[in-house]
């Protein structure tokens, strides 16, 4: 440990004393330094892997509290702390989406807040109820980004806020998703995901689908918020920002008009694919890549075709938003199996790959330079939707009897595995070097799923889909927490929890993987057998990611805790029909008995 801290001490004083180049290098070099946490993903590979080993599978077990900070906010708080080596820590909430710096140096004493509802109203002039209304699962926020001495939120307004990080004050904000006029209204467009940042550019993207929102991917300059390009999900080959003979899918050219020929009409323009999850970034083939989310509405039978490009891997140049290659995962979504979860980037069998476990319970391994298709298997065994995916044309083969748009509108498709809400969420996993393995959180629940017949109305719901969730058959466990070989597409260890696991998972040179729980506790395991090494129960459910850095010579885990989100929006919202929050409160009745809502943060320590 010592060497790593002497080392990272080395990283920072050359960042000083050679002046910042560009902002991306500063992030970049910021995030070499081990005794920070400087992106929300640890790294540009999204590997949340930390080269820090004080805290290790032989001393995790005597880990304590060092000290906790409450954000005041109720309802679910995802995310994690900022550490940028400035001896201070940046943490976020839910709605409101305040924004705390706290002085590492001082007790973790309050430096300023930020909080961007001033007399009720978001900078775009919308007011919070209203915000609030239009949220899909929860109050949620995944985080704030640094960059160029900036602290960026991405509001649930959809504003982009950059805020000097010494002060706490505006220096810009743009308003991403313009509240319209007209038929194709976005004003029931929301931000919840983190701000992603590439060269000297900031990146967001946006929710609504449940909504008929038609969301894309955008770029600003960091420096003054001025828009460089935006991408959609769908639309035409300009708007999609597609070459039909360059952008290739499973190795071949789209095409022309690539993603409105699978759209009836002009049903596209209200597509949804959603962006709101976790991003990468590979320097060397200079690609960014996300995922789109599900298609409006989740009634499939009014929307025949493969409603491309929702539910897709998408790789594109940051400087102009090119794309260079498309993987849809799941065409004609009937199921709601959102595709945003984070792209993680690792050598994996000698390729240079990307591995995404998504919500339709595959886990694909990619070729990340080209988007072929190495594997395509199901991380969870009681997914039972499709057979397997067509290694050629990259489709996964349904079974009949699970296909809601074959049984028609009004009917309840029964025991359809997973649940909407994926084998995972938008909750990342975690790679480690030490074992070549993924550390994955997973759901293990089953849904029955009855479309029907729902008409567009601009700011209204646009979902058309009564569900109701309930635990996977062999076992009344509706999570596990488990390890993944990328290269076989095989679970190697698998630890069943009461409650789905919905916490971003950490991994560390120590050999220690850790993980919260939705009833509150942070486990951290052995990477290599999964064996249970600490717990420790936090004052609410962990729908957080957990992080660590160091401070002054000593290695500090954080998470944070506050139950919300999809899984548990019944307690958050306080609904109680088991069909509510899109059919999550009845699977996760029983979540009240064992937490209560509160966001904290909790900071762990060897004494």
């Amino acid at each position: 440990m010592k060497s790593v801290l002497k080392a990272a001490a080395v990283v920072t004083a050359l960042v000083v004393g050679a002046g910042i180049a560009s902002a991306n290098d500063e992030l970049k070099r910021l995030s070499a330094d081990e005794n920070n946490w400087a992106m929300p993903t640890k790294d540009y590979a999204a590997t949340r892997y930390s080269k820090l080993d004080q805290i290790n599978k032989g001393n995790v077990g005597n880990m304590q509290v060092a000290w906790t900070f409450s954000t005041g906010v109720l309802r679910g708080h995802e995310g994690g702390p900022l550490v940028i080596g400035d001896g201070f820590l940046y943490i976020h909430t839910a709605i409101p989406n305040k924004v705390f710096k706290l002085d590492l140096n001082n007790n973790a004493a309050i430096a300023w807040a930020y909080n961007p509802v001033k007399g009720g109203k978001y900078p775009s002039g919308q007011a919070m109820d209203r915000v609030i209304s239009v949220m899909c699962c929860d109050n949620v926020n995944r985080g704030v980004a640094y960059a160029d001495g900036k602290i960026f939120l991405h509001a649930a307004d959809t504003s982009l806020i950059a805020l000097d990080k010494n002060s706490g004050k505006e220096v810009w904000v743009v308003e991403n998703m313009h509240a319209g006029k007209g038929k194709y209204a976005v004003s029931a467009s929301t931000g919840t995901g983190v701000p992603f940042i590439v060269k000297n550019l900031v990146m967001v993207g946006c929710s609504g689908a449940e909504f008929g929102v038609r969301c894309n991917w955008t770029a600003y300059n960091l420096k003054n918020g001025k828009r460089v390009w935006r991408a959609y999900s769908m639309g035409s080959d300009k708007d999609i920002i597609a070459d039909p003979n360059k952008t290739t899918h499973m190795l071949k050219p789209v095409g022309k008009n690539s993603s409105t020929k699978t759209w009836t009409k002009d049903q596209w323009k209200t597509g949804g694919g959603s962006i709101w999850g976790w991003y990468a970034w590979d320097e060397s083939l200079d690609l960014i890549y996300y995922g789109t989310g599900n298609p409006s509405t989740w009634n499939p039978v009014v929307r025949p075709g493969d409603n491309k490009w929702s539910m897709t891997i998408m790789a594109r140049d940051p400087d102009n938003g090119k794309a260079a290659w498309f993987y849809q995962m799941t065409p004609y979504d009937e199921w709601d199996y959102d595709g945003v979860n984070e792209m993680i980037l690792a050598d994996v069998a000698g390729r240079k790959a990307l591995v995404h476990f998504d919500r339709n319970g595959f886990a694909y391994t990619m070729d990340r330079a080209t988007g072929e298709l190495l594997v395509a298997e199901f991380y969870d065994p009681a997914s039972n939707w499709a057979t397997h995916v067509d290694m050629k044309t990259g489709r996964p083969q349904v079974i009949p009897a699970k296909s809601t748009a074959t049984q028609g509108e009004n009917v309840n498709t029964k025991d359809i595995c997973p649940a909407a809400l994926g084998s995972k969420d938008q909750q990342p996993a975690a790679y480690s070097p030490l074992t070549g393995l993924f550390y994955v959180p997973t759901n293990h629940v089953c849904m029955d799923y009855e479309p029907f017949k729902v008409d567009y109305v601009a700011g209204n719901a646009y979902v058309g889909a009564t569900l109701s969730m309930f635990p996977a058959p062999g076992g009344t466990h509706l999570g596990a927490f488990i390890a993944w070989d990328a290269a076989k597409g095989k679970i190697v260890w698998s630890n069943d929890e009461p409650f789905s696991v919905w916490s971003g998972v950490l991994t560390t040179a120590g050999g220690i993987a850790c993980v919260g729980t939705l009833e509150g506790y942070l486990k951290c395991v052995d990477q290599k057998d999964g064996k249970e090494l600490y717990n420790f129960k936090t004052p609410s459910g962990i729908i957080g990611n957990v992080n660590t850095w160091a401070h002054n010579g000593k290695q500090y885990i954080g998470v944070l805790s506050g139950v919300g989100g999809w899984a548990g929006i019944g307690l958050a919202a306080g609904l109680t029909d088991p069909t509510a929050g899109l059919g999550a409160v009845g699977a996760y009745a029983a979540l009240s008995n064992f937490t209560q809502l509160g966001g904290v943060l909790t900071v762990f320590h060897l004494p």
